[in-house]
Order: C-alpha cells, then sequence, then structure tokens
C-alpha cells in the first residue's frame, strides 16, 4: 500500500474516539468525546443513552481527528473500528460509521479486538517489544488475564466470575454517594483515609489454582459497613468524613491486593517474566504503584499503558496494523459481538 495512514475508531461503550495513526505506530492525532454529563444522575452507564449520544457524536470525531492529523481520506489505507466486545447499540453506531466511510472512501475496513487493543496500546511508546507477556486488562467492564505470545496470539488464563474491578469501584462509588464517575471520585477519596484501618475481604486470593477474581461479596461486606448492620435491607446510617475515607480505602487497597495477587500468579504459572496492564482501572496511582513495587520484587518487567491510553480511546486502534501487515481485512458483512470473545492463538 502506498498510504500508511489508518482511521481508527472507537465506540465500545461510552467514549466515541477517533485516531489516526501512521504505520510505525506513531498517533498522529486522536479525538475523544466523553459522555459522562448524560449519565451522570443514573450513577452508570445507560446502553440507550450512550448509543444516541455516539449517533450524534461520531462524524464530528472523525471529522476533528482528520483536522488534527492534517489528512484527508485519499491519505488512508484503511479504516479500523473495534467490533468486539462491548455494548450492541454502542458497537453498532461504530461499525455503521466505518462501513459508510469504507465504501464512500473506497478504502478496506480492519475489525479489532476491543480487549487485545488495551494490552497493544501498552506498547505504543514502549522502546522495546512487548510480547510475550502476560497480559491484563483492569477496566469497568473486565478483569482478564491472558498469555499473550503476540498481538493476535492470545489464550485466556482466568478474569472476574461476577463483577469487574472498575464495575465494583462505581458500586461503592454509588453506596458513599460520591458522584459519577465513581471509580476516580472513590479513589480521590481514598486517599484521605487509613486503608489499614477496615480490613475487607479479599475473595480468592488464596487460592493458589485459580486466576479468577470475585468482587460481589467485597461489595456486600462494604455495604454492611456503611450500613453499620449485618442485614442487607438495613437503611445507610450517617457516616462521618474519617469513616468515609476510611472504607474508600480499605475497599480499594482490598482490590488491589486481588488485582496484584492474580496478575503475580499468572506471571508464575507462564513463566513469563513480563506483565503488560491496560483498561481504565489501569490509571489508578494506588495500583500502578503497588503492582511496580510487586513486579520490581518479582524480577519481572511491568508494561502499563499512559493513562490517556487506559481509558478507552482510539489510539489502541493501531492493533489493526497487525492484520493490515498480514493482509487480514474484513468485508462489509462484518458484524459486532457484543459478548467478552477469549481469544485463542
Amino acid at each position: 500500500m502506498d498510504n500508511k495512514v489508518l482511521l481508527a475508531i472507537e465506540s465500545t461503550c461510552d467514549e466515541t474516539a477517533a485516531a489516526l495513526i501512521d504505520s510505525s505506530g506513531n498517533v498522529l492525532a486522536e479525538c475523544v468525546a466523553t459522555q459522562e454529563a448524560f449519565h451522570e444522575k443514573f450513577a452508570g452507564v445507560v446502553p440507550e443513552i450512550a448509543a444516541r449520544a455516539h449517533l450524534e457524536r461520531i462524524l464530528p470525531v472523525i471529522d476533528s481527528a482528520l483536522k488534527q492529523s492534517g489528512k484527508s481520506p485519499a491519505d488512508l489505507c484503511a479504516i479500523a473500528v473495534a467490533t468486539y466486545p462491548g455494548l450492541p447499540g454502542s458497537l453498532i453506531v461504530g461499525l455503521a460509521a466505518a462501513k459508510a466511510l469504507a465504501l464512500a472512501w473506497n478504502k478496506p475496513i480492519v475489525g479489532i479486538n476491543h480487549i487485545q487493543a488495551h494490552i497493544y496500546a501498552c506498547g505504543l511508546d514502549a522502546s522495546e517489544p512487548i510480547y510475550p507477556c502476560v497480559g491484563f486488562i483492569v477496566s469497568g467492564g473486565h478483569t482478564s488475564l491472558y498469555r499473550c505470545d503476540d498481538p493476535m496470539g492470545w489464550d485466556y488464563l482466568g478474569g472476574t466470575i461476577d463483577d469487574a474491578a472498575g464495575e465494583a469501584f462505581d458500586k461503592v462509588a454509588v453506596m458513599l454517594g460520591l458522584p459519577f464517575p465513581g471509580g476516580p471520585a472513590l479513589s480521590k477519596l481514598a486517599a484521605q483515609g487509613d486503608p489499614r484501618s477496615i480490613r475487607f475481604p479479599r475473595p480468592l486470593i488464596d487460592d493458589p489454582k485459580r486466576l479468577d477474581f470475585s468482587f460481589s461479596g467485597l461489595k456486600t461486606a462494604v455495604r454492611y459497613r456503611i450500613a453499620g448492620s449485618s442485614s442487607p435491607t438495613a437503611e445507610h446510617r450517617t457516616l462521618d468524613e474519617i469513616e468515609r475515607a476510611d472504607i474508600a480505602a480499605g475497599f480499594e487497597q482490598a482490590v488491589i491486593d486481588c488485582l496484584i495477587a492474580k496478575a503475580i500468579l499468572a506471571l508464575k504459572k507462564t513463566n513469563l517474566k513480563r506483565l503488560c496492564v491496560g483498561g481504565g482501572v489501569a490509571a489508578n496511582s494506588q495500583f500502578r504503584m503497588q503492582l511496580a513495587q510487586a513486579c520490581q520484587a518479582q524480577g519481572v518487567t511491568l508494561v502499563i499503558a499512559k493513562p490517556q491510553w487506559c481509558t478507552d480511546n482510539a489510539a489502541m486502534g493501531a492493533l489493526a496494523w497487525e492484520k493490515i501487515h498480514r493482509g487480514q481485512f474484513d468485508s462489509l458483512h462484518l458484524d459486532v459481538q457484543p459478548g467478552l470473545v477469549r481469544p485463542k492463538g
């Protein structure tokens, strides 16, 4: 191909994003439109609202990215779009836009796996190859570990059996009366508390055979602590600011301990010496710091995506270059797959 610029589109949840990326992985321009204001009063993402917001924003976001890059449709070699996993309506909007532009501009289309792209983002500014590695996705929708021999060759190792870590953060934030999005607000409150003051359970942390996570019981323990009762129907009591902060800190530390323990276990089971971490929760400063310390103690190389590339973005659509170099393009019959597809080698 003469043209070496890729347009990548991301719309798997509630971020509408587009980026222009060259064949060396350099991000020439990127634009992200958030939807926090739309979902705030619901304290969570409402799928139909997310899809409608994508519909209104997707073409302006793409246009903005093109203008920032100084490129035109004629400069593109392909259009990439995340087709799984994600919210059905959100995925459909992104794919429909990609198909329409591919047809109008006579460009090939490349569908990518949103989860694989999160790990690929770890290597966008890395000084050396990141594969093979243990890939760790920690976000609002996913908490999963993979053996990643190369960008496209993956094996599922384990993951959450109920809530994702980010979802647990958001739900506990609601219990504490914190604003949406809950994860960052809870971490800010936790910074004012003592993580040793309240010892919450760490589900599955001591099971040496399983690389799985469970956060539903931890959430229940937080609810009981807030209510000051063993009854799940008890009304929440009024907490002073010190206890609120201590609850937030204790909860955050429990989640971090579980995440780190299973990540280290995955490294030991695979005999790999590199851990790559992506997803929104990977932007958590305490998690990043403590994980770095744990990896250093184990003699493991840790690669975490830049904070702006942890949350959903289109720069991670650079993964599409791996398929382009292999001549793996999709047809206009490409469809979305909302459920989590566990990639295998």
